[in-house]
């Protein structure tokens, strides 16, 4: 089932609500944290930030007791043997709050999603074809988003564009295959492309990590910012799901004002952007279409990325993902 779009008129209902969110492994990376303020606050944006608690998840059982939520809403990874949720939702049972998992992981780890599947009421994955593989009911997809706080920057057309090619991220294998494929092309153009792993390949190219702020800066100055999907598959090993809906970084980059060329494995993206918004390439014929008709036309390049960044502050937003989640949570019968 996938969670839908529509808007709640949820201030007033939610007056009534305290949402504790629980998360934060022992192995939580920085960008799991990111997202979890980022969910905060999304729940902030209906329920009020007075009725909105975050607890780490070694704390939370405890929690449930003293701060008497109506909603557990747990997120993150369910992979870690260390992180353990039964406890928590069974304290939240006793006082009759109901419990919610987000799995913003899948469908890297699905092969361990028996750790979750038999303790919350419902189950949202990040995925859409990872959340079909999950024994249970009450499972639905719920992608991630941006943060209107967090993400959103202005777009403006007088900033110099000194990178032709940006990419920020990880050099898992499959990327490194696909700038492999594309480095005829890439040596001839100014590119940037940063992340542990990537340094090997040369000039341009460097492992330095960098923060969130310098990265809205860098889309600020790119020209094109490559996306690419990741591949590091922790325990997938069963039904080895492909992913398919594009991670957080997509709607994150939009929201900052970012102009992105997506590389695509399926046509999942063309549920959140149109090809105005967000064009795709599939191999090095398709990129040097996309290099040739923008990188030396950045007024189209600006009102592309205005209209990506308009589309994800409208409808791909952590406060619209929580009032999918509460339509959800309202058809199942879990909140009036």
């Amino acid at each position: 089932m996938s969670a839908g779009k529509k808007k709640t008129g949820s201030q007033a209902a939610g007056k009534t609500q305290r949402v504790l969110v629980c998360s934060g492994g022992r192995y939580e990376s920085q960008a799991n944290a990111q997202i979890r303020e980022s969910i905060m606050d999304g729940w902030a944006e209906c329920f009020g930030e007075e009725n909105v608690i975050a607890v780490h998840i070694s704390g939370a059982a405890a929690s449930v007791e003293r701060l008497q939520p109506t909603i557990v809403f747990a997120i993150g990874s369910y992979l870690p043997e260390s992180t353990y949720f039964g406890e928590v939702c069974r304290e939240a049972k006793k006082i009759g709050a109901t419990t919610v998992f987000w799995a913003t992981e899948d469908p890297y780890e699905q092969d361990a999603n028996y750790r979750i599947t038999d303790d919350f009421d419902v189950v949202f994955s990040c995925d859409r074809w990872g959340h079909n593989f999950y024994q249970r009911e009450r499972v639905f997809h719920l992608p991630l988003a941006a943060s209107r706080k967090l993400h959103y920057a202005p777009i403006e057309a007088d900033v110099e564009k000194t990178i032709d090619v940006l990419f920020c991220g990880v050099a898992f294998t499959s990327r490194k295959d696909i700038v492999r494929n594309l480095m005829p092309t890439l040596r001839n153009l100014n590119v940037k492309i940063i992340g542990p792993g990537w340094g090997e390949f040369g000039i341009g190219f460097s492992d330095a990590r960098i923060e969130k702020a310098q990265l809205i800066e860098l889309y600020r100055r790119s020209k094109l910012v490559l996306n690419l999907g990741r591949s590091l598959h922790f325990e997938n090993k069963r039904f080895v799901v492909a992913p398919s809906t594009p991670g957080p970084r997509t709607f994150e980059a939009a929201a900052a004002g970012a102009f992105q060329v997506f590389h695509e494995d399926t046509y999942e993206l063309r549920r959140y952007f149109t090809a105005e918004e967000i064009p795709t390439f599939s191999n090095k014929i398709d990129f040097d279409r996309l290099v040739a008709r923008y990188i030396n036309d950045t007024p189209l390049c600006i009102e592309m990325a205005r209209r990506a960044q308009k589309r994800t502050m409208e409808e791909h937003t952590y406060g619209d993902r929580v009032r999918a989640a509460i339509e959800v949570l309202k058809a199942e019968g879990f909140m009036s």
